[in-house]
């Protein structure tokens, strides 16, 4: 338990450093063009604490195990279709939803579905930075200490909360958002990962797919209120609320399955 302390604490420190650096410097200042670096050290601080802490306590093997989950691609071809449709599949069904209780169609995105193909093959390794560490190296200490299915909320609300500084900075999509919904929406996206880390033999390359899949389909049927400014209010758009209530459906399906009476061999907690 204390290695997970020690590896929340650390990548905390790290990452809101970073972001709270990103939000007060201004977009209009002469210093706007760090921003972004200093963003991305951020979002890369999951993945640099977990490195150093594996290096730290296995040394050079430890590390090449860690990271060699990357390359883990020989998996069946449904779970990279489940990985690039999921959250595409929820959006579509929120619209039909939508469609049948209202009489009229969401407000849908536009952009066209090839550029989001190549948005997702693009982005897939920038999500290295987080998946190295929420599901590479946390879930399967987490699960070491309680079952695959708590440790997967468990480890839902902290990445939730990991990104509550981007609530605050303007020009950003989650600008001025309502942060208790986004809760509820990460932990059952957790959930999903973590079913399908699992049903992969611990693949991150499958993860990372997944997550970078879920960033671009958001926009299918966007959620976000424009001109938001409460983010620790509940007050969101219906498309928000119905896209999560459709999320805890499949995440309540994940979860049953992953009630396995003992840990696979792949997820058992290293060392």
């Amino acid at each position: 338990m204390r290695t997970l302390i020690r590896f929340f604490g650390l990548t905390y420190l790290l990452s809101w450093a970073s972001f709270i650096g990103v939000a007060l410097i201004s977009p209009r200042s002469p210093a706007a063009g760090v921003r972004y670096p200093i963003y991305l050290l951020g979002v890369f601080g999951p993945a640099i604490v977990a490195v150093v802490l594996t290096a730290k306590a296995g040394g050079r093997a430890a590390v090449r195990e860690l990271l060699g989950q990357m390359l883990r691609w020989r998996v069946r071809v449904r779970w990279y279709v489940f990985a690039i449709s999921y959250m595409a599949g929820i959006k579509l069904l929120v619209a039909l939803i939508y469609r049948l209780a209202t009489g009229a169609w969401p407000r849908f995105g536009h952009d066209p579905w090839y550029l989001i193909l190549l948005a997702i093959a693009l982005s897939t390794p920038v999500q290295a930075g987080e998946e190295i560490g929420w599901r590479g190296y946390a879930l399967p200490r987490l699960a070491a200490r309680w079952d695959l299915a708590r440790a997967s909320i468990i480890l839902g609300i902290i990445w939730a909360c990991w990104h509550l500084p981007l609530f605050f900075i303007q020009g950003i999509d989650k600008s001025g958002q309502s942060f208790p919904v986004y809760l509820l929406q990460v932990t059952s996206l957790s959930i999903a990962a973590a079913w399908l880390y699992w049903r992969t033999r611990a693949s991150l390359l499958l993860v990372m797919l997944m997550h970078s899949a879920v960033n671009q389909t958001l926009g299918i049927v966007p959620s976000t209120v424009p001109g938001a400014a409460n983010v620790f209010g509940f007050s969101t758009s219906s498309v928000a609320w119905l896209t999560v209530g459709l999320l805890w459906v499949g995440a309540a399906l994940f979860l049953v399955q992953m009630r396995v009476p003992s840990l696979p061999e792949h997820l058992r907690e290293p060392g």
